[in-house]
C-alpha cells in the first residue's frame, strides 16, 4: 500500500531564505498526523507545495502514490486544504460557496452532503446568509466546509481552530474524529500544544525549514527526562529542608503549593526524603513531562543552540 504523503529531500527557497531544508517524511493512510513548529518553521510552505500553490526546489512529493509533478489534478483531488488564512467570497453564501467549490471537482446535485457538512460545522441556520456578514469563528468553519466538500481521503488543517470557540472547537474534533475513524487521514498544524497531544498518533516537529523530530507522541514524551512533583501543604513553612536545595522548586505561598522538577532517577529518593521530612503534606500530585516541553527542548523557542 502506497502511504498517504512521502517527501524526499524536499527543498524551497524564497530568494535567500531557505524556508525547507532537506524534508523527509512519511504519513500513511489514515493517521492523524500533527506537524507542529514555531512561526516561521516552514510547515505553511510544505502545506503550500502539497496544495500546488508554491513551486519546490528539488526533491519528491507524492500523494496516494501520484507524483504532484506527474499528475497534479490526480493528487489535489485527494487533499482538502484548510489554509490559515480567511479567504472567503464576501458576496456568496456559505451554500452557494459550497456549490461553487464542489463545482471546481466536477461534482454536481449533491446538496445532502452540503447541508451535512453545515450541520457539522453548524453553519446550517447561516446557510443563506453573506460570508461578509459571519463572524471569524463562523468564516473559520466555512473554509473547514470547503475543504471536505469534495470527500478527500487526506484532510490538512492549517490552524483551523484560531478563533474558534471552545464549544464549537470540540464539536469540529468530534466530527474531524470521525472522519478519521472512516479512514480519512488528517494533518494538523496546531498552536494549541494540548490539541496535538490529545488528537495526533504521530507528530513532526519543525524549527528553521528543518524536521527535527519526527515520532509518536509518547515517545516524543518520553523523550524528556523530566517529573513534577506538586505537593499541597496543610501548613506553611518557613523553609524548606537541605534535603530539598539540590531540586529545582517553586513555591506559591498564596495557595500553599511547591512544585518540585526531578528527573526520573530522582523520584524514589525524592519520595523518600519527602516523607521523612517534617513537611505536612495534604495532597501529592505527580506527573510527567507534556508535548510542550518537547516543542521548547527542540525548537528556538526552548533556546536551543542551533
Amino acid at each position: 500500500m502506497s502511504a498517504a504523503i512521502k517527501i524526499q529531500d524536499l527543498n524551497k527557497s524564497y530568494g535567500d531564505l531557505q524556508a525547507l531544508t532537506d524534508i523527509n517524511l512519511k504519513i500513511e493512510k489514515g493517521e492523524f498526523f500533527g506537524l507542529l513548529g514555531p512561526n516561521g518553521a516552514g510547515k505553511s510552505t510544505l502545506i503550500k507545495i502539497l496544495g500546488g500553490l508554491a513551486d519546490k526546489d528539488s526533491g519528491q512529493v507524492s500523494i496516494l502514490g501520484t507524483d504532484i509533478d506527474k499528475n497534479h489534478c490526480q493528487a489535489k483531488r485527494s487533499l482538502g486544504i484548510v489554509p490559515q488564512e480567511l479567504i472567503i467570497d464576501p458576496y456568496f453564501n456559505p451554500k452557494e460557496t459550497l456549490k461553487l467549490q464542489s463545482g471546481y471537482f466536477g461534482i454536481q446535485d449533491n446538496d445532502e452532503k452540503i447541508n451535512e457538512i453545515l450541520t457539522a460545522m453548524d453553519l446550517h441556520d447561516k446557510a443563506n446568509a453573506y460570508a461578509r456578514n459571519l463572524s471569524g469563528g463562523m468564516k473559520r468553519r466555512l473554509l473547514i466546509a470547503k475543504a471536505l466538500i469534495h470527500d478527500p481521503d487526506i484532510i490538512v488543517l492549517d490552524e483551523p481552530t484560531a478563533g474558534v470557540d471552545v464549544e464549537l472547537r470540540n464539536n469540529l474534533w468530534n466530527y474531524i474524529r470521525q472522519l478519521n475513524n472512516e479512514g480519512k487521514t488528517i494533518i494538523l498544524t496546531t498552536h494549541y500544544l494540548k490539541e496535538a497531544e490529545a488528537l495526533c498518533d504521530r507528530i513532526a516537529i519543525m524549527d528553521q525549514g528543518h524536521i527535527v523530530a519526527v515520532d509518536t507522541k509518547e515517545k516524543l514524551i518520553n523523550s524528556i527526562d523530566k517529573k513534577l512533583v506538586e505537593i499541597k501543604l496543610k501548613e506553611e513553612i518557613n523553609q524548606l529542608p537541605k534535603a530539598f536545595s539540590n531540586y529545582k522548586v517553586e513555591i506559591n505561598e498564596e495557595v500553599g503549593k511547591i512544585t518540585f522538577e526531578l528527573s526520573k532517577k530522582e523520584i524514589e529518593d525524592f519520595i523518600r526524603q519527602l516523607y521523612k521530612s517534617e513537611i505536612q503534606i495534604k495532597d501529592i500530585d505527580i506527573s510527567s513531562a507534556k508535548l510542550e516541553d518537547v516543542f521548547l527542548k527542540l525548537t528556538n523557542l526552548g533556546g536551543k543552540d542551533n
